[in-house]
């Protein structure tokens, strides 16, 4: 599979997710308190979930929208496969 213009910036937000994941295992290591800990697992829920949806657009903006005009795929297949991403959303 070819990756889309929008891995880039995917791959940046999961890397800040999981940079933000590595500080949280430290700071409860080293008794954090609670206030800063959840603001941290704010920043990597709110990271993946930004990362989600554009890797979710990114498909069906492009992946579908080739489905729907690829001859060799009917309308109904690809119809299944939007419904199938967007319990992603």
């Amino acid at each position: 599979m070819t990756a889309h213009d929008s891995h880039p910036d995917i791959i940046k937000r999961l890397k800040r997710a999981e940079g933000h994941l590595k500080s949280i295992i430290v700071m409860l290591e080293q008794g954090r308190g609670c206030l800063d800990i959840a603001q941290q697992m704010q920043a990597v829920e709110s990271a993946v979930s930004k990362a989600k949806k554009t890797l979710v657009h990114d498909h069906i903006d492009h992946c579908l929208e080739h489905a729907v005009r690829d001859a060799g795929k009917n309308a109904g297949a690809a119809v299944r496969e939007f419904k199938a991403i967007t319990k992603y959303l």
